[in-house]
């Protein structure tokens, strides 16, 4: 197999600055403390159940009036768990619909005044909703609701400002690798937001809410006043302009030609080797790019399982098994390990291919038996932890190359190379239709679980990964098809 440029010659590392390392930590730190005070919400949840139910979980002692009346949101563990998935929903609507504005936005402002922004003004709702009221012990289901709907808008500003700034500085050369790598930050703020909440949780879960928030606030001052959001800002040449300079001797991994061999390297709607102005693709010509529909339908499947694992696993660990709330955090950050050793290693046999959606298939083929297997895992920690990871490194894995080296590949394509302004708005499309799905799922996944129970609820996620194979099934086929005639072209040359 002909090893694409960027391993034959050793270029993958030695052409990046020490610009290109910063930016890579900034952003991956930034979304990484985006997704920690996310994550802190979904470790909490049993205590904020307990609190909001003091009957349910004191069935011994006959409470005072006054801190019942104070207390009482629901009747039972039962209402408190619909609501607490009901806010998960809430927030993945007004995300899903943020990111679609936040992907505009984002092409058309100044990226780091839209993702400091929004980091900020996000820490701040996050500690009213988790500190402040409860410092002031005030209780009402309609302020969460508006404060969860606001901080969602506000989180939305995350992703496609740091998948444009990555897309900025790092061109399709290794991209797979690079950004498998990079789109472990997610699973890292998965991980951090699970041991910020539970080295504090013993002092009450607003203290949880209260780190984190603190934390998140000032990271995006570093981001305001530390981030470049591309290349140009400090002169050097963009990443278009370094890629003229090679030989064009491979493929992209996205092309929207439907016969390949008819692929024209230099091509592009833009006439001329200078383009002085960049502009702004709309959001309906960002939809009609090939690629960007199946895959945006593909992620709303895949991302409703990933983000239900996201949001539940410590509450489905402590319910399901009985083990103790700081146990259950941290025993869910295996599913993010695995999520980021898959996710890079996916990334790098993908640019090997030069071909995203074969490997996307043979994962998600292999994350049905993973859920299969995870649903029947018996009451061992260690086992558990063990089946966790392999379901984190077949589910996560694809959701992180889609997210982010696939979007990179759909906002880059030949085809737009004229008017480079197209990352961040096709990423909020395919991130935003993910939460869509998602923002459905975690609805279903406690209507589910409360009527029917966790087994139906892992037949649900199996049926939601079939469906994601289903959606690019049709560029699955037509990329091993070029596979196996580029594999064949090869033996005869030989």
């Amino acid at each position: 197999m002909a090893w694409p440029n960027i391993f034959r010659r050793g270029t993958l590392f030695s052409r990046f600055s020490h610009h290109h390392v910063v930016v890579f930590l900034l952003t991956f730190f930034s979304y990484s403390l985006l997704h920690a005070s996310r994550k802190t919400f979904s470790n909490v949840k049993v205590s904020i159940s307990k609190q909001w139910t003091p009957s349910a979980f004191n069935k011994s002692v006959r409470l005072p009036v006054e801190i019942w009346s104070s207390n009482h949101l629901f009747p039972s563990a039962e209402e408190a768990t619909l609501f607490l998935g009901t806010l998960d929903t809430i927030f993945l609507f007004s995300y899903a619909v943020g990111l679609f504005i936040s992907g505009i936005v984002g092409d058309r402002l100044n990226l780091r005044w839209v993702l400091s922004f929004g980091m900020c003004s996000s820490a701040l709702v996050v500690f009213v909703f988790g500190t402040v009221t409860e410092w002031l012990h005030f209780y009402n289901k309609g302020f969460y609701c508006c404060l969860w709907i606001v901080n969602g808008l506000l989180q939305s500003t995350g992703w496609p400002c740091v998948v444009a700034v990555m897309g900025n500085w790092f061109g399709k050369a290794g991209r797979g690798v690079v950004f498998g790598l990079w789109s472990a930050c997610a699973s890292v703020g998965n991980i951090l937001g699970a041991c910020l909440a539970s080295s504090v949780l013993q002092y009450g879960y607003e203290y949880a809410f209260l780190v984190t928030a603190a934390v998140q606030f000032a990271g995006g001052i570093v981001i305001f006043f530390g981030l470049l959001v591309s290349p140009e800002e400090i002169g050097l040449p963009g990443i278009e302009a370094e890629e003229n300079f090679e030989e064009d001797s491979h493929r992209p991994l996205i092309n929207g030609a439907e016969n390949e061999d008819e692929y024209e390297p230099n091509y592009s709607i833009q006439e001329g080797s200078t383009v002085t102005q960049v502009k702004a693709i709309s959001f309906y010509q960002a939809c009609c790019l090939p690629g960007v529909i199946p895959y945006s339908l593909a992620y709303a499947c895949l991302k409703l399982v990933n983000y239900s694992f996201f949001f539940w696993l410590p509450f489905y660990l402590s319910n399901n098994f009985g083990w103790k709330e700081a146990e259950a955090d941290k025993l869910s950050i295996w599913y993010d390990v695995g999520g980021i050793i898959g996710g890079t290693l996916q990334g790098f046999i993908s640019d090997i291919l030069q071909k995203r959606a074969p490997v996307l298939a043979l994962s998600l083929l292999l994350a049905v038996g993973s859920l299969v297997g995870y649903s029947r895992s018996p009451n061992d920690k260690s086992i558990n932890a063990l089946l966790m990871a392999v379901t984190g490194f077949f589910i996560g894995g694809p959701s992180n190359m889609i997210s982010s080296a696939i979007s990179a590949d759909l906002g880059r394509q030949e085809l737009i190379q004229g008017s480079s302004e197209a990352l961040a708005t096709v990423t909020g499309i395919v991130d935003g239709t993910g939460s869509i799905g998602a923002a459905v799922g975690q609805y279903l996944v406690s209507l589910i679980q409360d009527n029917l129970g966790w087994m139906w609820v892992f037949y649900f996620f199996i049926l939601m990964t079939s469906c994601t194979i289903l959606f690019i099934s049709p560029l699955i086929v037509r990329e091993i098809c070029y596979l196996m005639q580029r594999r064949q072209a090869h033996i005869l040359s030989e």
